[in-house]
This record gives C-alpha cells, sequence and structure tokens, in this order.
C-alpha cells in the first residue's frame, strides 16, 4: 500500500518534472530589448531629427502627405509602429522622397523617409515592412544619441545633411557638390546587426516573416556594381540570413503575412511617380527647385515651413558672373580653431564650430556656393599614411556627392614646408549658362595636424573660371599658418 503510494506519487512527481522541461523550452514570443540609457535627452534628439527633416523638404522632392503612395506607407509605418512598447516608442512619421535609387533613412526622433526607389524594388510588403523596421530600429535604439560620445554633437548634425556646416561633408554640401546621401548618419556594422535584430522582432510582432528583410538585401547586393546607396550607408554586418534565422529559430511560427493588395496598388502608383536620380535631386538643390516644390504641393510640414520657403525665395547663384565675385587685389586675415589664413578682402568670412568658410557674396546662396574656399578638419586615427587619409576622404566625398569625381592622380606638395597632399575634383556648379548647370573644379589641399588630425581646404569655382582665381587659390595656401 505504501509502495503503491509511493510509486505514484513518483509518478506525478515526474510528470511535473517533464511539464516543468517542456514549458521551459517552448518557444517563446520575443520581446523588444530595453534601448538603453543615452546622454542626449528625448527633446534633444527630437530637435535634431526635425532640423534634419527641414534640410530634407529644402534638398529632395518629397511627395505630399495626401498621395496614394504616402498613405499606404504611413498605414504600414503605423502598423508597425504598433508593435513598440508605448514608454519606448517615437513620434514617428513617414514621408515618401522622389528618388530612382533605393534607400530609405530615418532620422532622431522619428521622422522617416522612403524613396519611391525602394517601393518599387520591394518584391512584397513583407520586404518593404523589413526595410522600414530596420530603419525604425536606429530611432529605436538611439544609435544616433549613442553616438556623442565619439563625436560632437554638431560633427553629428553635419553627417545628417551639413545643417550648419560643421562637418566635412556637411560644408561641401554647402558648396553645392553634395548630395542627398548627407542625411544618412554612417551606420557601423555593430549599430546594423542591432537594427537587424530589432526590426526582426517588430516585423515578428506585425506578422511579417522577418527572413524578407535578408531577402531584401540578398536582391540588392546582386544588382552587381558598387550597389544601391542603401547597401553603402548600411554597412553589411555579416550573412544577415544566418544571423536572422539563428534570431528567430526559437519563436513561435505563425502564419505570415507576405503581401496585401494595398501593396500591390500602391507599388502599381509608384511605378507612375515622377522620380529623379540623385545627380538630378542634387543638381535641383542647388537651385532651390525642390524647396519651391515642396511648399507649392503642400508637402512641406507647417513647422518646416518658414525655413523651406526661405530657401526657396531665397536667390541663388545661378546668374553670377565673374565680375560680381573677382578677388581684391587686397588680402586681409582671419584666425580661427588654431589657423591664421588670408584672403581677398572684399570676400566675406562665416565660422562653423569646426570650419571656415570664405567666398564672395554673390557667390553664396541659401543653398549652394559657387565660388570660395571651405577650410575643415578630419580625424582619422586608423590611417597608416597622408596619402591613406587623403584617399578616405575623397571617396567618402565621391560617395556621397552624387556626380563628384576625381581628376588625375594624389600630388604631392609642400605646405610652408609641411609635406601635403592634392587632388582635383569635378562636379557640377550651380552657375548656369543656356540654362544647363556648368561643370566645378574643387581643388582639395590635405596637410596633418598634432593627434592624428588632418586639416583640408577645398577651393570651388565653375571650370570656366578656376584657371583665373588659382592664383588667389595659391596665394591664400602661401599665407596659411597652423598655430
Amino acid at each position: 500500500m505504501v509502495k503503491a503510494r509511493w510509486h505514484r506519487a513518483t509518478a506525478v512527481l515526474l510528470a511535473i518534472v517533464f511539464s516543468v522541461r517542456a514549458w521551459t523550452v517552448a518557444p517563446s514570443v520575443p520581446q523588444l530589448p530595453n534601448p538603453g540609457a543615452v546622454s542626449m535627452s528625448r527633446e534633444d534628439q527630437q530637435k535634431l531629427g526635425l532640423q534634419a527633416a527641414t534640410e530634407v523638404y529644402k534638398q529632395m522632392p518629397v511627395l505630399p502627405d495626401s498621395s496614394p503612395q504616402t498613405q499606404y506607407i504611413q498605414q504600414l509605418g503605423r502598423k508597425l509602429v504598433k508593435q513598440i512598447p508605448q514608454q519606448y516608442s517615437w513620434p514617428y512619421e513617414f514621408h515618401v522622397v522622389q528618388q530612382k535609387e533605393i534607400n530609405a533613412f530615418a532620422l532622431p526622433g522619428g521622422p522617416m523617409f522612403v524613396n519611391v526607389g525602394t517601393i518599387n524594388a520591394a518584391q512584397n510588403e513583407a520586404q518593404l515592412a523589413g526595410v522600414m523596421a530596420h530603419e525604425m530600429s536606429h530611432v529605436y535604439m538611439q544609435h544616433t544619441a549613442k553616438s556623442v560620445h565619439r563625436q560632437e554633437l554638431g560633427q553629428l548634425i553635419g553627417a545628417l545633411g551639413g545643417i550648419f556646416g560643421d562637418s566635412a561633408i556637411g560644408d561641401v554640401a554647402r558648396l553645392g557638390a553634395a548630395g542627398t546621401g548627407l542625411f544618412l548618419l554612417k551606420y557601423s556594422r555593430k549599430d546594423e546587426a542591432q537594427a537587424d535584430a530589432v526590426g526582426a522582432v517588430i516585423m515578428y510582432k506585425a506578422g511579417y516573416n522577418p527572413m524578407e528583410l535578408a531577402n531584401f538585401f540578398e536582391i540588392l547586393s546582386k544588382q552587381g556594381g558598387s550597389g544601391p546607396q542603401f547597401l553603402s550607408d548600411h554597412p553589411n554586418p555579416g550573412n544577415r540570413s544566418d544571423a536572422i534565422g539563428k534570431e528567430i529559430r526559437s519563436w513561435p511560427p505563425q502564419k505570415y503575412a507576405s503581401s496585401s493588395q494595398a501593396f500591390l496598388d500602391a507599388k502599381k502608383q509608384a511605378s507612375t511617380v515622377k522620380s529623379y536620380s540623385a545627380q538630378e535631386i542634387s543638381d535641383g538643390a542647388k537651385q532651390g527647385l525642390w524647396a519651391k516644390q515642396n511648399i507649392d504641393s503642400g508637402a512641406t510640414p507647417k513647422s518646416a515651413q518658414p525655413a523651406v520657403a526661405e530657401a526657396a525665395s531665397s536667390g541663388t547663384v545661378a546668374n553670377v558672373t565673374f565680375d560680381q565675385v573677382k578677388p581684391s587685389g587686397q588680402f586681409t586675415e582671419v584666425h580661427q580653431n588654431g589657423i591664421s589664413i588670408s584672403y581677398p578682402s572684399n570676400w566675406s568670412t562665416a565660422s562653423g564650430k569646426n570650419s571656415l568658410q570664405i567666398a564672395p557674396k554673390a557667390g553664396v546662396s541659401q543653398n549652394a556656393i559657387a565660388y570660395g574656399v571651405i577650410v575643415s578638419g578630419a580625424e582619422d586615427p586608423n590611417a597608416g599614411s597622408l596619402d591613406q587619409v587623403a584617399d578616405d576622404l575623397i571617396k567618402n566625398l565621391i560617395q556621397t556627392n552624387p556626380g563628384l569625381h576625381q581628376n588625375g592622380d594624389l600630388r604631392q606638395v609642400s605646405v610652408n614646408g609641411a609635406s601635403a597632399r592634392s587632388a582635383d575634383l569635378f562636379g557640377n556648379s550651380p552657375v548656369q549658362q543656356n540654362g544647363k548647370l556648368l561643370a566645378e573644379h574643387d581643388w582639395l589641399v590635405l596637410l596633418p595636424r598634432p593627434g592624428s588630425t588632418y586639416l583640408y581646404l577645398i577651393f570651388i569655382a565653375p571650370e570656366n573660371d578656376f584657371a583665373a582665381l588659382k592664383p588667389t587659390y595659391q596665394k591664400m595656401i602661401d599665407g596659411l599658418r597652423v598655430e
């Protein structure tokens, strides 16, 4: 009797043990991670994002919210946002850029922009949802804010579009040589892997197969050549398919939604939208075309309308003549950020936190600079040589400036006895002739400073005026002093 009871008790105990074991290994619904603490407040992140978004409306053609394509993207965006816990969410907003190339980017605080080309390239709704979830994850994880410890806020702003002209790329943007890729912060591979993992959770919770995100990246990588801008802005963290596959392996199986009639309708409508190449958008930005178009179409939100309207109505440098910008023979001197440089007394200076702009007033508009000089700094602690720093800088400029290219080899030059490097870059100038943009000549000079830092100057002019300005530019180089 006692023995029988003991056997029954043992059986019950074993049943409990096995049931607990089964419960512990059963698939569990994935949860979004805690994004962690950052030094930048939510208010500052949202402010930074809104400032960058205002630049988008100045420099890129954006569809109004009333367009069918934007309404679909907003509908899909809201579906994804619902999967984020309220305490970690942001005021996400979704917009469509009239650009042919495949790309999407999200700014701090929530503004997201999806290219028409991305809608056209997605094979199903799950892939498009994956791209958007990935971008939302950069905001969710506050990757921009977390990089403040490695970059100053002004440099971050510059990386997001040269808003205040405080970074190398931002300076070139203000010269009119930069393209739309400047709004994209170059995320690290670690950030990319994290955005994949978090985006996979958002997709799963919204009912989409996370593997479609990896599939979309594989489709892009098979396009050949240098690949779409999306791939250069989103460095491959490794084998995405394997990483996402391992991530979702233990998740409860579910029936995924691959596509929808709304997606098919939106893709069909997107194929009929007037869209532009990155080069066309860069050229149009120099002339203030998109600021005016976005105001006229109602695409610009109320908060950004004053600044965008000012850009739309501001004068351009399209009709400037050489006589209006001709440097005087008298020179004056400016001291800033540990350097001194002489410049024509009838030209003006404008200072950023880490940069100096010297240009004739007639050669500058809110949208671009056609004539002048930019002095700025770079840091490359991992570079092995001055040649490597110069090559890296030139590649970065070319990558983020549609139409910009190097002509000739990198040259060794001397600046006041210091070994320096020089290169000639060419792109499109904001100056027009017979309705067409002239070729622009950008002369880059790079020299080292202490502590793995470097100083560089970019001298800009339309190619047909560059020879006339070269003696002035050379005199400025000769008068440069690093203090």
